[in-house]
């Protein structure tokens, strides 16, 4: 299958998080390598990237099309960002950048399972060499951490309807194809308000975070991605939906205020010091024209800050 990405936000992202020609910068997710490819066009000879994905095809798509010796490709979960600083950029890194979430190839791709409009196995891992899937979670989770994983990843209003149904479901034969849980959510949930999207979308979204481990390696990521910035770097991230905004602001929120001090002292004893400043106090928008020409852009917020 043909790789095609349409990078989001792009010139506003490397414009944030581009401040020295000279430096080294962290794309913590290459996908169809639109970042990178822009970072390298504007960097010195000295300048350099490190890519990471945890998908081979992302990888290995990168290889066949940026032949640049100042880049450097890591197969990796961007939550590992700090030992691969210390492995590749030892002295620190100028900026990183992140465009969370899943890409077009994955979700275009029928046979990634990421996509509840085709049939195929149930699957949804970015990292294809990994053993869970999303088989084990639709087949093997009890009704508790369904509803869990539904209701907080998913935000589905109907969580408790939509896990007795794949658990009446998968009584009689396990669920293995995108096409059968499908049909199981849609015959769960009342009928929506065309507006309101897929009935199967915050099901398959809720179900792909789990597989992934995708807001946890979010957290993770910021919290082991600032110490490795120098003094005066960037961290810019694209989120697309809510809950990866959320751990976004909060956590610059945090960096840029960890005083833990109650608010009526009258001067701060926990000794906690900002590491941040957070530089965008609204997200970055994509502009009309941009969701026009690529409507899965109408979503992504940019968040940029400053380490200290």
């Amino acid at each position: 299958m043909e790789f095609r990405h349409v990078t989001v936000l792009l010139r506003e992202t490397v414009e944030q998080v581009l401040t020295d020609p000279d430096g080294i910068y962290v794309d913590c997710t290459l996908g169809g390598g639109g970042h990178t490819s822009l970072l390298l066009s504007k960097l010195s000879d000295k300048g350099r990237v490190i890519a990471i994905d945890r998908d081979d095809v992302a990888l290995e798509h990168a290889r066949e099309t940026i032949h640049d010796p100042r880049l450097t490709l890591c197969k990796s979960n961007f939550s590992e960002i700090g030992e691969i600083c210390r492995k590749f950029a030892p002295d620190g890194v100028t900026g990183i950048l992140a465009d969370l979430g899943i890409s077009s190839p994955q979700v275009d791709d029928p046979a990634r399972g990421f996509s509840y409009s085709a049939d195929a196995p149930l699957d949804m891992r970015m990292d294809q060499t990994q053993g869970f899937s999303a088989f084990d979670v639709v087949n093997t989770y009890c009704r508790d951490d369904l509803v869990r994983i539904l209701r907080d990843y998913g935000e589905e209003r109907f969580a408790g309807k939509v896990a007795d149904h794949i658990l009446r479901a998968r009584e009689k034969a396990p669920i293995r194809t995108t096409s059968e849980l499908t049909a199981i959510v849609a015959a769960a949930l009342p009928k929506m308000n065309k507006k309101e999207g897929h009935p199967c979308k915050r099901t398959y979204q809720a179900i792909r975070i789990e597989v992934n481990s995708e807001l946890s390696s979010i957290s993770e990521m910021i919290e082991n991605g600032i110490p490795c910035l120098k003094k005066d770097g960037r961290m810019a991230i694209i989120s697309f939906h809510s809950l990866e905004d959320r751990i976004v602001k909060n956590a610059f929120q945090t960096l840029e205020r960890p005083c833990t001090c109650p608010k009526d002292f009258p001067v701060c004893v926990c000794g906690k010091v900002p590491q941040v400043e957070v530089l965008t106090r609204k997200p970055m928008l994509p502009t009309e024209e941009e969701i026009t020409a690529n409507n899965r852009a109408h979503s992504a917020k940019l968040r940029v800050c400053r380490k200290l």
